[in-house]
């Protein structure tokens, strides 16, 4: 029985188009010898992929499933009609626009986005039907999706700061003695409307602390939702964590805030029918303290006796 090979190459090699532009690259085949198919065919795909998580958002472990997808693109081109592949390496060659001229103004093509609870996928599949007696070939890929330059916000002229302070009397949550009587002051600014190309940027000041600072921390946070049943599910989860600081920090010293939104794990902020993603980003301070030592590795979204936290709300947008 001869061996056979099938693979998606796609002309660009970092796999991101736009909904109006040419999808384009080679189906490649390799056969030890030559094949009989009933067609190439390449299927495209895009949805918004929901799964319910087992204790996520308050859920009793037991609701614990998939939400009915929703469908973004779902289209089968014949590529090559039934026929014969030669021996070697044979490329097939396809281009495809995922917007159709004169569809459906309505039909919105999200980004690509890859979360907790949200998935925006989308994926191009290659299939060489052939006989019952033979095994089909397969190949699927992935591709990231961006949205049109014609959807784009203009950059803005001067993105929004917003200027923040963290005290003693801004928490919370429960602090060691030591913070609550000693007390702290750290002052800062930062932007919270972002273009997804460009760092998250702001500045810090630790003003006062009565207590030596082991590390100052900024995390990005995602807060995904959609409609499950009869309600609402939200889960905040942790995409990405930048130290800007270790050890005690130098008093009346700026410390930049310069983050970079990691792709794929972030998108333009979204607001659907059906899903909702939002983002925040958190400065989270934390002091030295034999109980930190002991639980290093805690969630840095739940607060600590040990950690004093501004959450601030992030716009992430795309822009031209």
């Amino acid at each position: 029985m001869s061996s056979a090979a099938l693979e998606i190459k796609l002309s660009r090699p970092s796999r991101i188009y736009r909904p109006s532009e040419p999808l384009e690259g080679k189906i490649v085949v390799k056969s030890a010898s030559s094949i009989s198919h009933r067609g190439v065919r390449l299927a495209v795909n895009g949805s918004v992929i929901t799964q319910v998580r087992g204790g996520a958002a308050g859920l009793v472990e037991s609701i614990v499933g998939a939400v009915k997808p929703v469908v973004i693109v779902n289209r089968i081109i014949e590529v090559q009609p039934p026929g014969r592949i030669a021996s070697g390496t044979t490329e097939i060659p396809f281009s495809v626009t995922l917007k159709q001229s004169g569809g459906d103004k309505r039909e919105r093509f999200y980004e690509t986005f890859h979360g907790a609870n949200i998935n925006i996928q989308y994926l191009l599949t290659a299939d060489v039907t052939r006989g019952y007696l033979h095994k089909s070939l397969c190949a699927t890929m992935e591709f990231i999706l961006e949205a049109d330059k014609a959807e784009l916000l203009d950059q803005p002229a001067s993105p929004e700061i917003v200027i923040f302070y963290i005290t003693q009397d801004t928490q919370r949550h429960p602090l060691l003695p030591e913070l609550k009587s000693g007390g702290f002051r750290v002052t800062g600014k930062m932007s919270i409307q972002c273009a997804l190309s460009d760092p998250i940027s702001g500045e810090l000041i630790v003003e006062t602390s009565a207590v030596p600072i082991r590390s100052v921390d900024i995390h990005i946070l995602r807060i995904e939702s959609f409609v499950f049943g009869d309600r609402i599910v939200t889960d905040t989860s942790l995409v990405q964590t930048t130290q800007i600081a270790d050890g005690d920090v130098s008093r009346h010293m700026i410390l930049p805030i310069y983050v970079i939104p990691p792709r794929l794990l972030t998108c333009p902020t979204t607001s659907a029918g059906s899903f909702s993603i939002e983002f925040k980003v958190a400065i989270v301070i934390s002091f030295q303290s034999e109980l930190s030592k002991m639980q290093a590795k805690s969630d840095p979204r739940t607060p600590r006796l040990w950690m004093a936290m501004e959450t601030l709300p992030l716009e992430l947008v795309r822009t031209r």
